[in-house]
């Protein structure tokens, strides 16, 4: 027997899922340990090794594959925990980080946030103006050389940096990308007087027209990168010592896996590594089950992430804020608010609210027993019965009743002048209408209708909350995969190796323009593709699947959309078709009508995403249930309107294929509750998967 595993960190459970090459599935999930990430990785595989039956080692020595997806880039920029870093730039352009094109007061805030003035302010610099140096030269946006490099000045600028203690160090010069010489020499005379520092320079990392978002990427990576690099050594050689001799692979925001000698280097592009890796495994069930459009919803410890797949591919963003800063990496497009399961309930003005604020793994919520005194959403879940607290993780953790009552009633309760259990149903829906609105957001601000959309709810907490939250949102239909509690490492262990290069274009033909064929180098975009092809293939190999886009946008407009290419040598027929596909993707957009079609066309960025398989079991469907469903019991649960209701309580492991349940009722799971409420249903599909009708949303 083999095994492929993959592993999630979260910001409280490290989630494992182990495949057999018989395809069966299984789940673990250890406590995160926030001082060595690294060490709930080996517990999580000790808690594997201990459900086969056999010592971690023998488990070790049938590993094929190993996957990881990780919060710590994230964890460590929004936590401004990266290296110390220092920047050179051309000289006159050392202040571009500071002005973020004139967006530093507010970028990275929410609408109401931005609305008051007071509450406006510039966010901790990566890089502080002191560890920035400028240095002599200049090369045209042709790609000329106007200033040569002055090398002793580069290299005082190296002493410099270096004399001030930083650990990194990002290079951006202007117009690299149509001429990357400079910047490839001051590397090597980093190498030279700094050889112990980690270097990024922005036309290898992201050779894309706008300074601005070419230094704040390649700082940022500059910033993580020792952080992830001792991060990632540290979890090989954890990995080498257990025994392991396989590959390690790593979840990188754009979805796929890069090895881990890769992913070291490209620390920014794992900035939303976790969540990626949910959204890929939901597009992989959708396509088994049959459904094209899912909001998928990842309700951990700490957080609320939600993704969404149209016509069965993930939506994709060029640039993205983290930290009130822009990365422009491509990257599977999530949205995350402070809502998870440890998510803590406080009092402000009278008014309750539940988040962002998270206990996390230590001291956690109350009812772990663990020090946490706060009321959180997971108390709440304790206090109304939601929860079984003898069956929590499969009864492999204790939670105390106890002390989850009196966090609630203490912390939010006696001071609202509440009993109890309405205080605890408050808790949940002040926090289930804040997902809900999220989820209304990220599909209405895209042009989507929720309605028309499945729901798949996945983390510890996803599934226990959903009923409401969906209905709430207007959505009907909720998927609960069997890999709900570890979802994002199922993503990680089945994701394909996917590289992503982009390249500068910058043509575009004047306005009022008839075809746009008359004015664009067709020769140079066929060239640019055919370089970016070989980069693909020199990373993948000959057996990449290699998808083409080109990103456009009308003259005077900021807003630019990626169009699919064909993969063959393109023409003037072709490049016309390119307008009129942007023109449409444009106007679905952003409304019918909003296209500037008169002010020209500019084709700004060309981009090449590559993947190749990885080789995997393949779950097999289960064999039809007989039968109906049959209860473990019953338990009295706290409803939100409704009060206490008897609900009858049934355990997945009795389940199977074709049986459907009504609700109110509740589905234990062993690393997680999925509840159905009142006038709701429950099915069974053939593999496993829970099919929820919610039958009249909005009604909860």
């Amino acid at each position: 027997m083999s095994y492929f595993i993959g592993t999630d960190i979260g910001g409280t459970f490290t989630d494992l899922v182990m495949l057999s090459d018989a395809g069966d599935i299984s789940i673990v999930k250890a406590p995160t340990t926030p001082d060595d990430r690294t060490r709930g990785v080996l517990d999580a595989l000790d808690l594997a090794a201990k459900q086969l039956g056999v010592e971690r080692e023998k488990l070790i020595s049938q590993l094929d594959y190993f996957a990881h997806g990780t919060t710590a880039a994230t964890n460590a920029f929004i936590e401004r925990k990266g290296a110390k870093t220092g920047l050179l730039t051309t000289r006159g352009f050392a202040d571009i980080l500071a002005v973020q094109r004139c967006m530093a007061g507010w970028v990275g805030m929410l609408d109401h946030e931005i609305a008051h003035y007071s509450a406006r302010s510039t966010p901790q610099p990566i890089v502080p103006r002191a560890l920035i140096e400028e240095v002599d030269e200049r090369v045209d946006y042709k790609g000329r050389v106007i200033v040569p490099l002055d090398e002793a000045v580069a290299r005082d600028a190296i002493r410099r940096l270096r004399a001030q203690g930083v650990e990194a160090i990002a290079v951006m010069c202007l117009w690299s990308f149509r001429n990357p010489a400079h910047e490839q020499r001051i590397e090597a005379l980093i190498r030279e007087e700094a050889p112990d520092v980690f270097v990024t320079i922005s036309s290898s990392l992201i050779p894309i027209l706008g300074e601005y978002e070419r230094v704040s990427t390649t700082a940022i990576n500059s910033y993580l990168g020792p952080v992830i690099h001792r991060y990632i050594k540290g979890l090989e050689v954890s990995m080498r010592k257990a025994g392991y001799a396989g590959p390690v692979s790593i979840m990188e925001s754009g979805g796929g896996v890069l090895p881990a000698s890769e992913a070291a280097y490209q620390a920014a592009n794992l900035l939303t590594s976790g969540p990626a890796g949910g959204v890929l495994a939901s597009q992989k069930l959708g396509e088994q089950i049959g459904y094209r459009n899912i909001i998928t919803a990842d309700m951990g410890g700490t957080s609320f992430d939600v993704g969404l797949i149209v016509d069965g591919q993930p939506i994709l963003q060029t640039i993205r804020e983290e930290g009130r800063f822009h990365v422009a990496l491509p990257s599977i497009k999530v949205t995350a608010i402070g809502a998870g399961g440890g998510s803590i309930a406080r009092l402000h003005a009278g008014h309750l609210y539940v988040g962002p604020e998270s206990a996390g793994a230590v001291p956690g919520p109350a009812c772990y027993g663990r020090g946490g005194t706060e009321a959180t959403i997971t108390d709440a879940d304790v206090v109304l019965g939601v929860i079984d607290p003898k069956y929590f993780l499969g009864g492999q953790m204790s939670i105390d009743v106890v002390k989850a009552e009196a966090a609630v009633r203490d912390r939010i309760a006696k001071p609202l002048g509440m009993d109890l259990y309405q205080a605890a149903a408050g808790i949940r829906e002040v926090a289930n209408n804040k997902m809900a609105d999220l989820l209304r957001r990220v599909t209405t601000w895209s042009g989507h209708d929720p309605r028309n959309f499945a729901l798949c709810a996945y983390g510890g907490a996803g599934p226990t909350h959903a009923h409401q939250f969906a209905s709430i949102a207007g959505i009907n239909t909720v998927i609960i995969p069997t890999t709900a509690s570890g979802h994002s490492a199922f993503g990680a262990v089945t994701a394909d190796r996917h590289r992503s290069f982009s390249l500068a274009y910058g043509q575009h033909t004047p306005p009022r323009f008839k075809k746009a064929s008359d004015h664009i180098d067709i020769g140079a975009l066929n060239a640019g593709f055919e370089q970016l092809d070989a980069r693909c293939r020199d990373a993948l190999g000959k057996e990449a699947r290699i998808a083409r886009l080109v990103g456009m946008l009308f003259r005077q407009q900021v807003h630019e959309v990626f169009v699919d290419v064909p993969g063959n040598k393109l023409d003037a027929a072709d490049v016309d078709a390119l307008v009129e596909r942007f023109q449409d993707n444009y106007e679905k957009l952003y409304g019918k009508g909003s296209a500037l079609r008169g002010s020209g066309v500019e084709f700004t960025t060309l981009r090449t995403e590559a993947v190749t398989p990885v080789m995997r079991p393949a779950q097999a469907p289960l064999k039809a249930a007989s039968g109906k469903a049959q209860p473990l019991g019953s338990r009295r649960v706290y409803f939100y309107r409704i009060g206490f209701r008897d609900t009858q309580v049934y355990r997945s492991e009795d389940l199977g294929p074709g049986m459907r349940i009504a609700g109110p009722a509740i589905v234990e799971c062993p690393d997680t509750t999925v509840v159905i409420g009142v006038d709701q249903s429950l099915e069974i599909e053939p593999h496993g998967n829970m099919i929820m009708n919610l039958g009249k949303a909005g009604a909860h």
